[in-house]
């Protein structure tokens, strides 16, 4: 949200600036998860501190930030490369986002009214979101969408759990959108199906469509798409 300040006139306001390095840090991140750096593209220090304004001390400790985070490979002299999506890395994902979803969708059965008035709002922003053609928007909806259902059990630990997997499931899930446009119909009918399992109680129904949702980039990963 975005919000308006009125200051008497000839008062400015002096807006400070995050620190050098997590200007760095969340201009490349940001430009993997929106794939303006597509897996394999190699970044420099000279580039990125031009690019940002800054000097390159403050690039170094952004780059061993994301290395440390798995979105890129530090290669001294040479630069940052972008690390691909893999399959083992959807393979794992996709195990962890399992184990966590459903039992989440279990435990959310009774569904309380504001979950299901907050998946509803959600659903609605996605469905513009698609016919608007912003995938990274669709995605980040999506995350959000399950996130919700994670949270209404009220296991902070879980939650924790699956929010430190939050940006690998947003970069795959643009990937996959651009990869695989077919399937952004098919998502928004499955997290219909999810709703209204939710909204009839049905605790094993709306695990049974989990499974299905999650589990088919199970079958991506193994190059078994469908």
């Amino acid at each position: 949200m975005r919000t308006c300040c009125i200051y008497p006139v000839g008062m400015t306001m002096a807006v400070k600036q995050p620190p050098a390095a997590d200007r760095v840090y969340a201009h490349v991140k940001n430009g993997v998860l929106d794939r303006r750096y597509e897996g394999g593209t190699l970044l420099t220090e000279g580039e990125l501190a031009e690019a940002v304004g800054v000097s390159r001390t403050p690039v170094r400790e952004a780059l061993l930030r994301l290395e440390a985070e798995g979105l890129i490979k530090l290669y001294p002299k040479k630069g940052a490369l972008v690390l691909p999506v893999s399959a083992q890395e959807i393979a794992d994902v996709v195990e962890t986002r399992l184990l966590v979803e459903e039992h989440a969708a279990r435990k959310a059965v009774p569904a309380p009214p504001g979950l299901v008035a907050r998946l509803e709002r959600l659903l609605a922003q996605q469905k513009e979101q698609a016919a608007a053609g912003d995938l990274a928007a669709v995605a980040v909806t999506d995350r959000c969408f399950h996130a919700e259902i994670v949270r209404s059990g009220g296991n902070d630990i879980l939650s924790r759990l699956y929010d430190q997997l939050r940006d690998r499931q947003l970069r795959m899930g643009v990937a996959v959108m651009h990869s695989h446009p077919d399937r952004i119909a098919k998502n928004l009918d499955e997290h219909e199906e999810i709703l209204d399992a939710l909204r009839s109680g049905d605790a094993e129904a709306a695990v049974a469509v989990v499974h299905r949702h999650v589990g088919w980039f199970s079958h991506l990963a193994r190059g078994e798409v469908r």
